[in-house]
């Protein structure tokens, strides 16, 4: 694991790309930061890393595209499978090297409330806890974008795709206006996600018997439930939709609110795709 963490890291930034994103990151926060906190007296750092986290989140496909997609493109992947490392000693290792990048950025903003503080009172518990769901938040979104590039042997296409799926996350308040709230429309919509659910679970295992009874079965208990008491979809799917985004609770932070309950779903949403990719790399190595 700290040979694949090593070499990883390394790579980032012989390539520049770990410079670029962290410079980037840097360059963006100091500007929000010496417009908001510093020209115009405003105390609260938190504030500042609400409105630019959408743009920190977003330019994270740049660390995660290469993450397995180079390796499946320049065949070094096959190594790696026929290494005696376990698969999930690679994939922690490859993990760890991207989070290190983004960490960088991240303990660099943590002087900035130290540098308003210099200037009057102040909130340091808000802002750091800020800074930790922000921190947090881009773990899980590495993650994310980690098994999406264990998926495709392009680059490219993986950071198209993370950078699609992130951009939703992000947008998914204002889509879910969209979605009908009726009982029935969200049934259909449940539906449609337990059948999304099984097409993941079958490129993934490869199955298509276990994917297909799942599905069922799913399917099954859904109407069941819908004939029994239909009300409990009244506005389902919209709700539920609203509570996916991870950034969601983020301003409960700058409200001076520690959330635990977010705090537990980022860490689990992150170990989620981390296991996930785990799978992944495991069906490339025995197929």
């Amino acid at each position: 694991m700290n040979a694949v963490y090593k070499r990883d890291l390394k790579s980032y930034f012989n390539s520049m790309i770990g410079c670029l994103y962290i410079a980037f990151i840097v360059a963006l926060v100091g500007i929000y930061f010496s417009f908001y906190n510093m020209k115009s007296g405003y105390p609260y750092f938190g504030d500042v890393l609400n409105s630019v986290a959408y743009i920190v989140f977003l330019a994270l496909p740049m660390l995660t595209m290469r993450s397995f997609s180079e390796e499946i493109k320049s065949k070094t992947d096959q190594i790696l499978y026929t290494s005696k490392v376990p698969v999930g000693k690679i994939v922690i290792g490859k993990y760890l090297s991207m989070v290190t990048v983004f960490t960088i950025p991240i303990l660099i903003l943590c002087f900035c409330p130290l540098i308003i503080s210099a200037f009057g009172s102040h909130d340091f518990r808000t802002d750091y806890s800020c800074i930790l769901a922000v921190f947090l938040i881009g773990c899980a979104y590495i993650a994310m974008g980690m098994f999406i590039s264990s998926l495709t042997e392009s680059p490219i296409i993986a950071a198209v795709i993370t950078f699609a799926v992130l951009l939703v996350l992000q947008l998914m308040t204002g889509l879910t206006s969209f979605i009908p709230s009726s009982e029935i429309g969200s049934f259909i919509g449940c539906l449609i996600a337990v059948i999304v659910a099984g097409l993941i679970y079958y490129s993934l295992a490869k199955n298509g018997f276990m994917a297909a009874v799942l599905v069922v079965i799913a399917g099954i208990a859904l109407t069941v439930v819908y004939i029994v008491k239909s009300s409990l979809f009244a506005n389902l799917l919209p709700t539920f939709l609203n509570k996916i985004p991870l950034t969601q609770s983020l301003n409960n932070f700058s409200l001076k609110t520690f959330d635990v309950t977010a705090i537990i779903y980022y860490v689990s949403v992150g170990c989620m795709f981390i296991f996930l990719t785990v799978q992944s790399i495991q069906k490339k190595r025995y197929s």
